[in-house]
């Protein structure tokens, strides 16, 4: 992949989901759109370009997103996040209702930790109005997400009691594997959402998790991004971004709780 080629994938890639390529990252994009390459039959990087470019194919343009995402995630990941949740956020909502977004959900841990720590928390759950909308921008993880399947590897790190509680044993592919139970997967919805077009829901929201997601974002679209989050946050909602991320770089609102929790 010449610099010329590369450079065009960059922009395509930043104009339909506010991705920006670094430089370095030549190889890896090579390695990942070669799969589009042979899947569509296509000789040439030129080709393919030139594919997006002027057949503007929507499908394409998703499934080149689909393989250019990064999708990196554990139950319980960044764990001092979920503690907070449980001991100052959810004693705080004085309403039946309960929203929060996972905005980057991946394939579906961090929703379902959500879940997990709402039923641990709230004895009266099963009476309150609660549901978690878990986005993103992959097709292909969307249907992990819906799926609400997961390999023992995946499981290793969870303590024995939430697996108890909340998975059940199965098979998939032919394959041992655990499924969230019903009772979880309830009140959590999903969806295929790029976070650069307009938003269906129109919130309020008591919190909103987008945590390393950022990190992909030029400072300009993380700008956007953050004041976008103020507008569908409650009074007094908060917003947890990665611990590598923090808002220090961006003009906002917000009110710093402590490492990568913000609070409006």
């Amino acid at each position: 992949m010449s610099d010329v080629q590369f450079n065009k994938v960059k922009d395509i890639i930043y104009r339909e989901c506010g991705i920006s390529l670094k430089s370095g990252k030549e190889a890896l994009v090579r390695a990942r759109l070669t799969k589009r390459l042979r899947a569509l039959g296509m000789g040439s990087f030129n080709e393919y370009i030139a594919y997006l470019e002027n057949d503007g194919d929507q499908f394409e343009l998703t499934s080149m997103v689909d393989v250019m995402t990064t999708n990196k995630t554990s139950f319980f990941r960044e764990i001092d996040h979920f503690h907070f949740l449980r001991d100052t956020v959810l004693p705080g909502i004085k309403s039946r209702k309960i929203r929060v977004w996972s905005a980057g959900c991946s394939s579906g841990e961090e929703p379902y930790t959500l879940a997990m720590v709402l039923f641990e928390s709230l004895p009266d759950i099963d009476s309150r109005d609660a549901l978690i909308l878990a986005t993103d921008i992959s097709t292909r993880m969307v249907r992990q997400t819906k799926s609400a399947l997961y390999s023992d590897e995946k499981l290793a790190t969870l303590p024995k009691t939430f697996l108890n509680r909340y998975f059940t044993k199965t098979r998939a592919n032919g394959e041992s594997a655990y499924q969230v139970v019903p009772r979880i997967r309830k009140i959590v919805r999903t969806a295929r959402l790029n976070l650069m077009d307009p938003w269906p829901m129109k919130g309020p929201f008591d919190a909103i998790f987008c945590r390393n997601v950022m990190i992909y974002f030029d400072t300009q679209t993380q700008h956007k991004l953050v004041n976008r989050f103020w507008e569908l946050l409650r009074g007094g909602g908060y917003l947890f971004v990665g611990h590598s991320e923090g808002l220090s770089s961006i003009k906002h609102q917000f009110r710093y709780q402590k490492p990568a929790v913000y609070k409006k």
